[in-house]
């Protein structure tokens, strides 16, 4: 389904909140550590962010908690590239309990949260956007893939 290895990651206990499942902020923390695993296999290593001092930036981005995780509870992130352009890079990380700590969800299975971000890759001397090198760009190209059905929705209103 995507040319992007999964992360994996197990729920530790200093994860758990007050209602005994995992925490708001840890969800954001693994999907963190999945962006950083797409910037490693689209050349934005830090390598390149030490030698070019530009990185990714997230600029905006739209979490859903579908299901409570538990303590302990095996990890797999599975990340889609929606597109690039000449600085914006669009994708979604979506993360699945599996039944162990390096084993891939079930076709069928269904996620426990997703993300949908926009990041812009920054020139950090400069302070600003700056275009991606064409290398990188023709990368996101290559694992550009069609959005989920719930990717590109905004939260509703409450009435």
């Amino acid at each position: 389904m995507t040319g992007l290895p999964l992360l994996h990651s197990t729920v530790r206990p200093e994860w758990i909140d007050y209602n005994g499942h995992l925490s708001e902020a840890f969800y954001v923390l693994v999907f963190g550590h999945a962006t950083d695993a797409l910037m490693i296999e689209t050349g934005l290593d830090s390598g390149y962010r030490e030698s070019t001092r530009c990185s990714l930036y997230t600029v905006e981005s739209h979490v859903r908690f579908l299901r409570d995780v538990p303590e302990g509870a095996h990890l797999a992130v599975r990340t889609r590239v929606l597109g690039a352009a000449a600085r914006k890079a669009r994708f979604v990380h979506e993360m699945y309990v599996v039944p162990g700590p390096d084993a891939e969800p079930a076709p069928d299975a269904a996620a426990v949260a997703t993300t949908e971000l926009l990041a812009v890759h920054v020139d950090q001397r400069a302070g600003r956007a700056t275009e991606f090198p064409e290398s990188v760009r023709r990368r996101f190209t290559e694992l550009t893939e069609p959005p989920p059905h719930w990717a590109g929705r905004s939260i509703p209103a409450v009435a």
